[in-house]
């Protein structure tokens, strides 16, 4: 027989009318206090809901306060008709007290109201946090991500992925972000690193003969923050698959993230699978982003070839792309004028458009810049109609897409068009393998160990700025959730990649010892990827800011406020792992 509990034989969400006559115990935090004639109406809150109690005797209410946890006992009985309330699940009933035991004291004075803590400033919501996680929809966040992870967890499992925990304490990766480094004391002048990513162990688990891994991993990175990034550590659902192709990788994550959005989003109408593949270079040109949102309709159009010869300055031998607005002529002149000062705090030197009357001629600062026949091209390419706007772009061919990218987004939300009530996901895929930096040298463009598309015939004959790699990321509404590869698992195609980027065989081995190693032993094509836990939360909750969805975030300068940290350590320690702060 199971033991009563001493505090509550029932949680504050559960009670109905189905209790109504019982005397029940309940425990919770003091929500509300309402004086209603000598009649006290207290609401108590836990996890599950919130309760009313009802208290005759003011004895009874001596040193309670807001957020003070009580438990009481007491009798259910129904409302009154005029008291029911339809906006909570116990809303039928109410416990008429008969003892209230105050088990845990508040002060009088807290730091914040706890229903508004979410309009409070952040590093006060940070360091009273204990408080700042008992506001409603902070609280639910943190439920679901909780329940998230659960069926994340559940669905891997169905298909057949092991969950199998990599190491915490690892080394510092030549590749990336800054790593967060830890002495050791056992090895004086060397250094432990976190991970910025399993990636090196998890493509070994496919080398020891494991077909299907996963984990709920988490991730360090020394970065600064951002709304969409938290500094510090982030988790993602990090999958590897053995003997595995790209649509392979593409089933898997298809399946996972369109359940998990159809269960968790709200009704909201979710992608089907297979989600749009869309070329890096399409999706550039089309969206000016390789993160599109694809709820936005606008379509960015490249008309270069149009102005490699013109009289018009602005345009001579520059990229130049269009966007066709639908029924956006009619607009005010401050719009227009709004627009344009957008774009010239984005470091664009003005933006020309024309609109398009009824009998098809354009009227604008750039119509009489534009021959007839450029007109009719335009028209023909960009599907310009009646009542249309087409905003032009024009820089440099690297500056260019990433400014018709953003003019495409602000056109959108200044109009309103980007449908809210979508989860629209897309993969991007053939990224380029390699770029040029700034100096003429050619550098991997992302992950060094994807796969060349073509393998060591590519790398050998082609220029490598236009080797294309195994590589893709999945985006949704603008959000890249992750990114992943089909990695390099052939020795020789590893040194030869290495080597078109710089490395020499030595320092390939030197720095990327265990997998140059491994390879050598027999190792399975394999490939993976990992949607970003946090940024799936934020979707999920409609949150602007990733720290909304974490229950113990930093702030946005990397500290740890309820805590510290960082913080100073005492001299010992400083000895213990041979460190001295100059």
């Amino acid at each position: 027989m199971m033991r009563e509990n001493l505090y509550r034989t029932h949680n504050c969400g559960e009670l109905n009318e189905s209790n109504i006559g019982q005397d029940v115990r309940v425990a919770g935090w003091v929500e509300n206090i309402r004086d209603h004639g000598g009649v006290m109406f207290l609401d108590i809150r836990d996890q599950y809901g919130v309760v009313q109690v009802v208290v005759h005797d003011d004895n009874l209410l001596k040193n309670i306060n807001k957020e003070c946890t009580v438990t009481i006992s007491g009798k259910v009985v129904k409302r009154d008709e005029d008291t029911i309330n339809p906006k909570i699940a116990t809303g039928m009933v109410e416990v008429h007290t008969e003892s209230i035991t105050v088990l845990g004291k508040c002060k009088t004075n807290l730091p914040f109201e706890i229903s508004n803590s979410k309009d409070v400033k952040e590093d006060v919501r940070l360091k009273y946090r204990f408080l700042d996680l008992r506001n409603k929809k902070l609280h639910d966040n943190i439920v679901l991500r909780s329940e998230v992870i659960s069926y994340l967890r559940e669905q891997m499992n169905e298909m057949g992925f092991l969950e199998i925990s990599t190491p915490i304490l690892s080394t510092s990766s030549p590749e990336g972000a800054r790593d967060y480094l830890i002495p050791s004391r056992k090895h004086k002048g060397k250094f432990y690193a976190l991970p910025q990513a399993p990636q090196i162990f998890k493509q070994l688990l496919m080398v020891s003969g494991f077909d299907k891994y996963f984990q709920i991993a988490p991730c360090f990175r020394d970065e600064d923050a951002r709304a969409d990034r938290s500094p510090g550590e982030f988790y993602q659902l990090d999958f590897e698959m053995a003997f595995a192709e790209q649509e392979d990788v593409f089933a898997v994550a298809e399946q996972v993230l369109y359940n998990t959005f159809v269960k968790f989003g709200g009704g909201k109408q979710v992608s089907k699978p297979p989600f749009v593949r869309i070329p890096f270079k399409e999706a550039m040109i089309k969206y000016g982003t390789d993160k599109p949102d694809l709820r936005n309709p606008l379509v960015i159009t490249d008309i270069s070839d149009m102005f490699v010869e013109t009289d018009f300055k602005p345009f001579c031998g520059k990229t130049v792309r269009a966007i066709n607005v639908p029924n956006c002529a009619g607009q005010s002149k401050s719009w227009f004028k709004k627009m344009e000062e957008y774009a010239l705090s984005i470091g664009m030197k003005g933006l020309g458009y024309v609109k398009v009357r009824d009998d098809m001629t354009f009227d604008g600062p750039i119509d009489k810049f534009l021959p007839a026949e450029d007109k009719l091209k335009l028209i023909e390419r960009t599907g310009l109609q009646p009542g249309a706007v087409c905003y032009f772009i024009a820089d440099s061919a690297e500056d260019a897409p990433k400014l018709a990218g953003m003019i495409r987004t602000e056109v959108a939300n200044r109009l309103d068009i980007i449908d809210k009530d979508k989860y629209e996901f897309c993969f991007i895929v053939d990224f380029p393998m390699y770029e040029y930096d700034d100096n003429g040298k050619v550098i991997f463009t992302h992950n060094p160990f994807s796969m060349p598309q073509g393998g060591l015939e590519a790398l050998n004959t082609m220029d490598p700025v236009d080797i294309l790699a195994y590589q893709y990321d999945i985006v949704l509404n603008g959000v890249e959730l992750s990114s992943g590869a089909v990695r390099n698992h052939d020795v020789e195609i590893m040194k030869k990649a290495f080597d078109i980027a710089g490395y020499s065989e030595d320092e390939l081995k030197a720095k990327f010892t265990a997998l140059y190693n491994a390879f050598q032993y027999g190792a399975p094509p394999h490939a993976g990827m990992a949607p970003g836990v946090d940024r799936m939360l934020m979707l999920l909750t409609d949150e602007e800011n990733i720290r909304e969805v974490i229950a113990f975030p930093m702030n946005s300068n990397a500290q740890d406020v309820l805590l510290g940290s960082p913080g100073e350590v005492t001299e010992q320690q400083l000895r213990e792992v041979h460190i001295k702060i100059r």
